[in-house]
């Protein structure tokens, strides 16, 4: 049960905060826990992409699909949200990267997946998230020498066994949080990174037993742009969701 070329240098942090990849792409297979590949049999495809205010946070999800059976694009925001909240459906769900997407596309459907611009045209069903300002835990704390700390959490939906969540340690080097062995701790590990001006903390956190994790990140800013902070939040979203997680939301604490 491994993801489309899991955990690998693709889902590694790859330069200050790392590069862009605008849409997600998930492989909807026949039934539960199955490895994908560009020739592994599938029912569908989706392409999603989370709406981002100006400070990252998540205020709404689009997405589009493609059937097997009848060939055909729609949207759906029901089926994003089930996604999420079915564990059924969920765990016939595996993020791939688009080269898969495209092979599997082009093998089934005879044809180029088309581009981002045009899969973004077929985004008409969005699922609205919470946009509410950040919830404020106290007065923020900024350290000297910084302009700005902000608080984020990431939030996503399934679980990990011991082996991703090892390949995730090791990805990130985290130092391991006390009583991490023991699997009811909610801090799996810690990873810190200079970029920069600006300081990164991020926590890999279980929110609840076999129902959801999340990664807490903290950046303290130096610089004047916090473009970074967005990289940073995409690239460790699709290292989790290359482990088999599917992300809710991304919101902010402080």
């Amino acid at each position: 049960m491994t993801a489309d070329m899991p955990l690998s240098a693709d889902t590694a942090i790859t330069g200050p905060y790392g590069s862009r990849s605008p849409l997600d792409y998930y492989l909807v297979m026949p039934g539960p826990g199955q490895a994908g590949g560009p020739e592994a049999p599938v029912d569908g495809i989706v392409v999603e992409e989370f709406v981002l205010a100006d400070d990252h946070t998540a205020t709404g999800l689009d997405s589009a699909g493609w059937s097997v059976t009848d060939g055909t694009w729609w949207s759906s925001a029901a089926f994003s949200r089930d996604m999420r909240t079915d564990p059924a459906l969920r765990d016939r769900v595996l993020a791939v990267h688009r080269r898969t997407a495209e092979a599997v596309y082009r093998r089934i459907g005879g044809e180029d997946l088309p581009g981002e611009a045009a899969l973004r045209a077929r985004f008409r069903d969005r699922l609205p998230l919470d946009d509410s300002a950040p919830l404020l835990l106290g007065s923020p704390r900024v350290p000297e020498g910084f302009r700005e700390r902000r608080v984020y959490r990431v939030l996503f939906a399934g679980d990990l066994d011991a082996e991703r969540l090892r390949r995730l340690r090791d990805l990130w080097s985290m130092e391991p949080a006390g009583g991490c062995a023991d699997p009811t701790a909610r801090v799996a590990g810690t990873a810190r990174m200079r970029a920069g001006h600006d300081t990164l903390t991020w926590d890999l956190r279980r929110i609840g037993p076999g129902t959801a994790w999340c990664l807490d990140l903290t950046a303290c800013l130096g610089g004047s742009s916090d473009d970074g902070v967005g990289s940073l939040l995409r690239e460790l979203t699709a290292a989790m969701r290359h482990a088999r997680l599917i992300p809710v939301t991304i919101e902010r604490f402080a």
